[in-house]
C-alpha cells in the first residue's frame, strides 16, 4: 500500500510536475488533428440543447471536464482528452461528452454537464479547479491530480493523479524488500528533488522509525562528499533528473545498486543510466500487457511525460465506466496502462508500478 502525501494549500495551486514539463509544446499533436479519433464525443452545447427523451438510458454518459480554453494547460488537456476519446472509441461502452472549461467558467460548466445528465464526471485537471467543483460535486467524479483532505471531503469525488510522491514511496518500499538497510538520497535543488526526497523520508521513517536515511544535496564541486557518503550505503536513490543521475551514477561503484523514479526514463536511455532500476507505467515497460496492446498509440510522436497523459487518459475512461458501474466501489481495481490501480484511503486512487533495469532489457 501507497502511503499517501496531503498537498498544503500553497502546492495546491501549482500544477503537477507531469503537467508542468509538457510547457515544451507538443508539436505532435498538429499532426494528431489530421488524424481525429473516431468517437461518439459530443460537445455539451449539443448535448443540453437536446431533449431529454431523445437519451438513451441504457448507455452511460461519461464528461470529460478539462481546460481546453486555458492557456497554460489546453495542451496538456488536449493529450489527456486524446486518451479519454482513444478508450471511448476502443472499448464503445459508454457515451462520451466533451466539456471545455477555464477557471473561471469550471463550476458552471460542470453543473451543466451533470444538469445535461452526465452519469460520471472525469477531471477537473488542475488542483484550483477541482477544489472550486468539489462542493458541487453530485455525481462520481474522477479529478486528475492530488486534492487535499478537505476537499476528498465530498463522498462522491475521487482522485487519479500522476504526482510524484507515490513513486518516491514506492521506491522506498522496493528498497526495503530488497532488504536495503542504509539508503542515500542524492537530491538536487529544486522543488521537484525535494518533493521526492520528502515523500521518500516519510515512508522509510514510517517502516524505520528509528533509521533516518543520510539525504545529501547534489551540487557543483561536491562530487567527492558523494562518493565518501556512497561508501558507508547499501543503496542509492536518485531524487533528480535523468542527466544529473547519469553524471552522478557514473563516479559511484557499479556494484552499488541505485534506484529511481519515471523521470530516468526516456525513449533514448543513455549507457550511464544501465543497471538503474526504474519504475515507470506499464505503458512503457510491458508492451505485452493485455490493456497496452488493446489501446492504440498515439498517432504521432509524443514526449515520454506527454505521452503519460494520454494513459492518464484511457484509464480514466476505463475507472469511469467503472465508478457508473453497480458494483462495490470501495473494493475497485483496474490493471490499468498507467500502473495497477486500487482505490485506497480517501477515495484516492493508489498507482503501483512495474520495475524495470535500465540497459538489462528485462522486467524484474
Amino acid at each position: 500500500m501507497v502511503v499517501l502525501i496531503w498537498v498544503t494549500p500553497a502546492m495546491a495551486q501549482t500544477p503537477d510536475y507531469i503537467i508542468q514539463n509538457n510547457a515544451a509544446p507538443m508539436k505532435s499533436l498538429g499532426a494528431q488533428a489530421e488524424q481525429p479519433v473516431k468517437s461518439s464525443a459530443v460537445p455539451l452545447a449539443a448535448r443540453t440543447a437536446a431533449p431529454a427523451a431523445s437519451r438513451n438510458d441504457a448507455k452511460i454518459r461519461i464528461a470529460v471536464l478539462l481546460p481546453n480554453d486555458s492557456p497554460s494547460l489546453k495542451e496538456a488537456a488536449a493529450v489527456v482528452q486524446r486518451g479519454v476519446e482513444t478508450a471511448a472509441a476502443t472499448d464503445a461502452n459508454a457515451e462520451l461528452v466533451v466539456v471545455s472549461e477555464s477557471e473561471d467558467t469550471v463550476v458552471s460548466r460542470y453543473r451543466e454537464a451533470v444538469a445535461a445528465g452526465a452519469d460520471v464526471v472525469i477531471g477537473p485537471l488542475s488542483r484550483s479547479a477541482i477544489a472550486s467543483v468539489a462542493p458541487y460535486v453530485s455525481v462520481p467524479t474522477l479529478a486528475l491530480n492530488s486534492v487535499n483532505r478537505e476537499v476528498l471531503g465530498n463522498a462522491k469525488l475521487y482522485s487519479l493523479s500522476l504526482v510524484v510522491e507515490g513513486e518516491a514511496q514506492q521506491i522506498a518500499k522496493l528498497m526495503a524488500q530488497d532488504g536495503r538497510t542504509r539508503p542515500l538520497l542524492l537530491v538536487g535543488e529544486d522543488a521537484l528533488s525535494r518533493r521526492l526526497e520528502q515523500a521518500f523520508l516519510d515512508e522509510w521513517q514510517r517502516r524505520y522509525p528509528n533509521k533516518r536515511p543520510v539525504s545529501l544535496e547534489v551540487t557543483s564541486g561536491r562530487e567527492d562528499a558523494v562518493l565518501i557518503a556512497a561508501e558507508s550505503a547499501d543503496a542509492v536513490f536518485m531524487a533528480v533528473n535523468a542527466q544529473e543521475a547519469g553524471k552522478l551514477k557514473q563516479g559511484l561503484n557499479p556494484e552499488l545498486p541505485v534506484y529511481g523514479t519515471s523521470q530516468l526514463n526516456s525513449h533514448h536511455v543513455g549507457p550511464e543510466l544501465a543497471g538503474v532500476r526504474i519504475i515507470d507505467m506499464p505503458w512503457f515497460l510491458m508492451p505485452e500487457h493485455d490493456a497496452v496492446k488493446h489501446y492504440p498509440k498515439p498517432a504521432a510522436a509524443l514526449t515520454m511525460q506527454t505521452e503519460r497523459l494520454y494513459a492518464l487518459g484511457i484509464d480514466a475512461w476505463r475507472l469511469a465506466v467503472l465508478l457508473a458501474g453497480k458494483g462495490k466501489v470501495s473494493s475497485l481495481r483496474l490493471d490499468g496502462v498507467s500502473g495497477d490501480l486500487k482505490l485506497g484511503e480517501g477515495r484516492v486512487f493508489e498507482r503501483e508500478l512495474p520495475v524495470k533495469v535500465l540497459g538489462a532489457g528485462e522486467l524484474q
